[in-house]
């Protein structure tokens, strides 16, 4: 470890953990003791597990999409290179808000005309645009705009294994995929995956942009239950402490495991 990382562990004391855990002991004491928040949180309380089906799914699924577009904008066919750079170029230039919108009520009528379109060949039922639910919507939507940040992520981690490397493994005789699976991806995933872990945490806040949608999540729950008792400031309270007890948690791990990965590197 170096001198300004031992020098940050041992001067840097986290105050501002202590003060939100203080706030979040305060008002989980308020929720304990008052029926008005109870009632809030027990409301909200249905909306975790959406919220964190919507960030889990999206995440993976822009992972993946995420990891092919990283690979084909540094394959050695220029036609697919051009592609993937224009989807991550086009779609990293569109607020998440507006791909959300245009996904749900452009995109979804588009696709499922198309698979009555398919259908009617294959002796298919048509189905209906309302069939397909504004969950999946959003997901897709949110799918397809971290892919365009998370393939970046990718881009740079795969760019940082030395030339070196690959080369040995060519040398060894090892194909193109078993140099990806057993070189260059091992070494690229410790350099990916903390700004990796830094889009879950963005993404565990931007599901909150389905409510748009009327999708009922933790704030979608929050607006319907704040116009219900009029009680902005306890329900958005509630909302935000949600919210921050995910998203801290979610950091604080991601530090300690930025911390083993540098430890284990420097110990090498």
């Amino acid at each position: 470890m170096t001198n300004r990382h031992k020098r940050e562990d041992k001067e840097d004391f986290p105050w501002w953990l202590v003060a939100v855990g203080l706030t979040a002991l305060y008002l989980g004491i308020e929720v304990a003791l008052s029926d008005v928040y109870a009632q809030i949180m027990n409301t909200l309380w249905r909306g975790v597990g959406i919220t964190i089906f919507v960030t889990i799914v999206s995440f993976f699924s822009a992972s993946a999409l995420g990891l092919a577009l990283a690979l084909g904008a540094e394959s050695r066919w220029l036609v697919l290179r051009q592609v993937c750079r224009f989807y991550v170029e086009v779609v990293r230039g569109v607020p998440i808000i507006v791909l959300l919108l245009y996904v749900a009520f452009v995109l979804a009528p588009a696709l499922v005309d198309l698979r009555n379109w398919l259908g009617g060949f294959l002796g298919l039922e048509d189905i209906r645009t309302r069939n397909f639910p504004l969950l999946w919507r959003a997901i897709v939507a949110l799918m397809i705009a971290y892919s365009a940040f998370i393939a970046e992520v990718f881009r740079a981690g795969l760019q940082s294994v030395p030339d070196g490397q690959i080369e040995a493994a060519k040398a060894l005789g090892l194909s193109g995929w078993k140099r990806f699976r057993f070189v260059v991806f091992p070494q690229a995933i410790r350099t990916i995956l903390p700004p990796l872990g830094n889009d879950f945490v963005a993404l565990v806040k931007d599901s909150s942009l389905v409510s748009v949608l009327g999708v009922l999540d933790i704030t979608q729950l929050g607006k319907v239950t704040a116009a219900s008792n009029f009680r902005y400031f306890e329900t958005y309270n509630m909302v935000a402490l949600i919210y921050l007890a995910m998203t801290i948690s979610l950091s604080l791990a991601l530090r300690a495991l930025e911390r083993h990965l540098r430890s284990k590197q420097e110990h090498r």
